[in-house]
């Protein structure tokens, strides 16, 4: 107590030349006590009765209205700062991960459409190892994998369908389905979501019905459109059938509907353990791929034979030195793996942001930035790409992306569990 009296004491010595060296001593002596391990009680002033005395006796702010209001505006920013930066982390890892890993992939299929089925191994085993450090436990050996909160025999026809409506999704490239195409029929999902659900005992409202109805004309419009379109050139250069490709897509879209029905149960009796679901679904997977790897392999020759991607940087920079140069020239990045590497990392990008936005927000906002995100990249793929559609294509795609988001509001109304539904049935987020 005596060393607390001298350091008030200190508060209220008179200004001095003395008072600086006093300060000093006081401060050493108080460092010295905390090293003895003495408890320094801090003092506390407490300035609430004199903020009450200020509004009671109305004492205002004399600044002009403009400096409280930009003051006002400036403390309500930096308090809101860590929630701006999430937003703007999860908006840019849905946004620029999705959208980046749309680009990448049509910039393989335009090359090589048959790629898909190396295309989905490479995304199964980055997804698979990735997931492996979220279930890591180095007191569990010999696989040091953290126990099961699902058995492993409920995933198993999780596993099976997963993989197969992947490698459907990603095969169908190959029978002349372009990219804005295979965007607008897989937002059609909730058509079969809806019928299948239906069969398996739930019930919809009026607007969904209403809804998935729409979505259906939309579908029919675009595709039909768009295959009568590209009839003329499938005959002149002898491309695979289009209505083979519509056929797969529609395949793959009634799977998903039944994983998506299957794992909304495992979800009720387990609990949304969608991590699990994630890293078993993808490691599990990898055996089924051993009948393709001759196809896989002579398509990864095809890409890394493919033109070598262009550093017009390096170019531009003509200070270096002659032997930095000649060993920049000597890079040779295939562009075709380069956008292979690029699709993985982006599809990974798109992933967490999902997870991210399904657990800070509710399924409202997952079902309108996914819509939204959808119709992003379509017009990408056009702008970019240069992809045409007919008038009919454009009018079937945004009946099914207003019907889509009808039904996702509607739906999400009810349930909370369409949030993991986008993680859990595509392999594709969003």
């Amino acid at each position: 107590m005596a060393r607390k009296r001298r350091a008030d004491s200190s508060n209220s010595t008179p200004s001095t030349p003395m008072t600086a060296t006093r300060r000093r001593s006081t401060l050493r002596d108080l460092q010295a006590s905390a090293a003895d391990g003495d408890v320094i009680i801090p003092k506390v002033i407490d300035a609430r009765p004199s903020l009450e005395k200020a509004e009671m006796y109305g004492i205002d702010d004399l600044r002009p209205a403009s400096s409280r209001m930009m003051a006002l505006a400036g403390r309500i920013f930096i308090e809101t700062i860590p929630q701006w930066l999430a937003l703007g982390a999860m908006l840019g890892l849905i946004f620029g991960g999705c959208c980046s890993n749309v680009f990448a992939l049509e910039a393989i299929v335009k090359i090589e459409p048959e790629s898909g089925t190396l295309l989905t191994f490479v995304q199964f085993l980055f997804v698979a190892t990735t997931g492996y450090i979220s279930q890591f436990d180095r007191n569990r050996p010999p696989h040091f994998l953290r126990p099961n909160k699902v058995p492993i025999r409920r995933w198993l026809i999780n596993i099976l369908l997963f993989f197969t409506i992947n490698v459907l999704n990603n095969h169908a490239f190959s029978y002349n389905i372009s990219v804005p195409i295979h965007i607008i029929l897989r937002s059609g999902g909730s058509i079969t979501t809806l019928a299948a659900g239906y069969l398996w005992g739930k019930r919809f409202s009026r607007l969904q019905v209403f809804a998935v109805t729409l979505l259906t004309i939309g579908v029919v419009i675009a595709a039909w459109t768009d295959q009568q379109a590209k009839k003329e050139v499938e005959e002149a250069h002898g491309l695979p059938s289009f209505s083979t490709g519509l056929a797969i897509l529609f395949f793959a879209q009634v799977l998903s509907a039944i994983m998506g029905l299957y794992t909304e149960e495992t979800y009720r009796e387990y609990g949304p353990h969608w991590k699990e679901n994630l890293f078993y679904s993808h490691l599990l997977a990898l055996p089924l791929f051993a009948p393709f790897i001759p196809s896989m392999y002579k398509q990864f020759l095809k890409l890394a034979a493919s033109l070598p991607l262009g550093l017009p940087a390096y170019d531009s920079i003509n200070h270096l030195p002659a032997e930095l140069q000649k060993g920049l020239g000597a890079i040779h990045l295939p562009s075709q793996l380069v956008y292979l590497v690029m699709n993985v990392l982006t599809q990974y990008a798109c992933i967490r942001g999902v997870n991210l936005l399904a657990s800070a927000s509710s399924a409202l906002t997952v079902t309108i930035v996914l819509n939204v995100r959808k119709l992003v990249s379509l017009l990408l793929s056009i702008w970019l790409f240069g992809n045409r559609l007919a008038p009919g294509t454009l009018i079937g795609a945004f009946i099914v992306f207003f019907a889509g988001g009808m039904y996702g509001l509607e739906g999400s109304k009810s349930s909370g569990r369409a949030r993991y539904r986008a993680i859990a049935t595509n392999g594709k987020v969003g």
